[in-house]
């Protein structure tokens, strides 16, 4: 029997640096408006393989298409993140290339040239991570 949690982080295998390969495969948004407040997430799935070597099951990784809590901001609309008054990002500078929490219900699936991302009002952002793996 296994003492390791599900709701343990798992240092996982990155082949390549996870955010470059994301906007490698999601290639140029340069003719994609986002209105308003509206943010677009790229879902990160998991690599197949950990750091110890284990190897993911298909059922497992498929699952973050579904689950997964993290992603990374492609691009944001002109009012995303503009708060006037301070009362929800005072301080705060989100936008491309940030890794984020969200709750998975709160976004809107949609497949940008063929990555799997969410649409997102700017609210639905619940925290900025420095790496994907930090949060599952």
């Amino acid at each position: 029997m296994s003492n390791v949690s599900a709701h343990h982080n798992i240092a996982m295998l990155h082949e390549s640096d996870p955010m470059g390969a994301i906007l490698k495969e999601v290639g140029d948004l340069s003719g994609f408006e986002l209105m308003n407040t509206q943010v677009l997430v790229a879902v990160y799935i998991r690599p197949e393989k950990t750091k110890g070597g284990i190897i993911m099951t298909s059922k497992s990784r498929d699952e973050d298409r579904y689950q997964s809590k993290v992603g990374l901001i492609l691009k944001t609309g002109p009012s995303a993140f503009v708060d006037d008054d301070g009362k929800w990002f005072a301080g705060l500078s989100l936008g491309p290339k940030d890794w984020v929490v969200f709750r998975p219900s709160d976004g809107w699936n949609v497949t940008v040239n063929g990555v799997l991302c969410r649409m997102f009002d700017d609210t639905a952002v619940r925290m900025r991570i420095p790496h994907p793996d930090n949060v599952y």
